[in-house]
């Protein structure tokens, strides 16, 4: 599998030529799957999921002129026959995976055989948004505004070998900046990628890369420190 983890979408020509660089393809000529579940635990859950979708959300990665562009709603995928989805999974070009909760979309890439499918996806893009990318990681890790509990760290999905915080230093994420990431990153046994809305990591045959118009940084992992 391919990746292209965000932080807010395809927010300039550097992360829109990485997209079109890991299709291969033109994106007007590329199947996509788009995924809203980790939207869903917020109060404004289902107006978000309906922007994400209908490609008028501030990212519009869904509105970017796909061939194609299916719905996949990982809470239905118990109930319906395996054959079904996993069939629609394996056509997509890509897969859209929406920011929120990461800790539901953990849940439920998890119980509805997503996780254990995408492993199998060699030539599949995963384009993920906050959230989305967060939780590809081996472990990730979130940030607070709150002093009594400044970090919480947990076990992802280990589909690719670092972690990542989205969203740094931005003006309506204050728990994003930098010198806090700084801290939880030292606390996290893999290396961390620290990236603003302007920057996305790529990952294609084990090899990564930044595409960036913005600010990042590359933070060593607990392991690296001793």
């Amino acid at each position: 599998m391919r990746f292209l983890l965000t932080s807010s979408g395809i927010r300039n020509p550097s992360i829109h030529a990485a997209l079109i660089e890991l299709l291969g393809k033109p994106i007007a000529e590329a199947s996509a799957l788009c995924v809203p579940t980790a939207l869903y635990p917020f109060a404004s859950g289902p107006g978000m999921a309906y922007r994400f979708i209908h490609g008028t959300a501030s990212n519009t990665l869904c509105g970017l002129g796909w061939k194609s562009l299916g719905v996949l709603e990982l809470t239905a995928l118990p109930s319906v026959a395996k054959e079904a989805w996993v069939t629609a999974v394996r056509e997509a070009d890509a897969l859209l995976v929406a920011g929120g909760d990461v800790w539901y979309l953990r849940r439920w890439m998890q119980e509805s055989g997503l996780a254990e499918l995408m492993p199998s996806l060699r030539d599949t893009v995963y384009v993920g948004i906050s959230a989305g990318s967060m939780v590809t990681a081996p472990v990730f890790g979130e940030t607070y505004d709150d002093p009594g509990k400044p970090f919480v760290i947990d076990r992802g999905l280990g589909l690719v070998d670092f972690a990542l915080l989205p969203h740094v230093d931005h003006e309506d994420h204050p728990e994003s900046a930098m010198h806090k990431v700084e801290t939880m990153a030292a606390e996290v046994p893999v290396p961390t990628y620290a990236i603003d809305d302007q920057t996305a990591i790529k990952v294609s045959e084990g090899r990564v890369e930044v595409a960036s118009e913005g600010r990042w940084k590359l933070l060593p992992g607990a392991a690296a420190r001793r």
